[in-house]
């Protein structure tokens, strides 16, 4: 698949999963309205990931593809796991104080260790394969590092942009599917499972053309 290919394909995606934003929530607590908002914020950098490979500006978009996984994870945390606390703070104003407050939420590492605990039916052991795998690399890429000089150097291969977009369209499809809990959507209504369907050359392949590694990438 061409570039071009995927990325209009991903856009119609991308609005099939933004209209589950609409949906009402099933009660309105600020825990479900705070992990709603987390989402939301996954969706904006989701969109920014595919303007800037557009643009052919990919080494930012790896590094937006961090952040989007961040939000993800967060969201899934504060639904699942936080307390009524951590979930008005994560609304509040914006202020020194609540800045201050919002500082000692825990570290995405504790995050994932405490949904799992908490909630071992969410998509957990996905989001870790993926910092396993990914964390590295796109924290070069955040931070100036290596990944981030060879490839805005040297370019990136067409196989890592088309990965690279597969793999925010994956992380938007566990928001999809977390939007559809809020509002109280059940499992068997089949939302998520026609949308997977539909655009299958849309997300990363359920087994990877590549043998695993037992360490993450370099």
């Amino acid at each position: 698949m061409e570039i071009d290919q995927l990325l209009a394909r991903s856009a119609l995606l991308e609005d099939r999963l933004a209209s589950f934003l609409s949906l009402p929530l099933f009660e309105s607590t600020s825990r479900l309205r705070a992990s709603r908002s987390l989402a939301s914020l996954g969706f904006e950098h989701a969109q920014s990931v595919k303007y800037l490979v557009a643009a052919g500006l990919c080494t930012s978009a790896a590094a937006l593809l961090r952040i989007q996984y961040e939000s993800l994870v967060r969201a899934l945390w504060t639904f699942y796991v936080a307390t009524d606390e951590q979930t008005e703070l994560i609304l509040q104003e914006l202020t020194e104080q609540s800045a201050k407050k919002a500082s000692k939420i825990p570290m995405l590492s504790q995050m994932l260790v405490e949904i799992e605990e908490k909630a071992p039916h969410a998509p957990v052991a996905h989001l870790k394969e993926f910092k396993h795998y990914s964390w590295r690399p796109l924290s070069s890429f955040v931070h100036g590092g290596i990944h981030a000089v060879n490839r805005h150097g040297k370019g990136f291969p067409l196989e890592l942009i088309l990965m690279e977009v597969r793999h925010s369209n994956g992380l938007l499809g566990i928001a999809g599917n977390l939007l559809l809990i809020l509002a109280g959507v059940p499992p068997e209504a089949g939302e998520m499972a026609g949308i997977y369907a539909e655009f299958k050359d849309c997300f990363p392949p359920v087994d990877p053309p590549f043998k695993r590694r037992s360490e993450p990438a370099h």
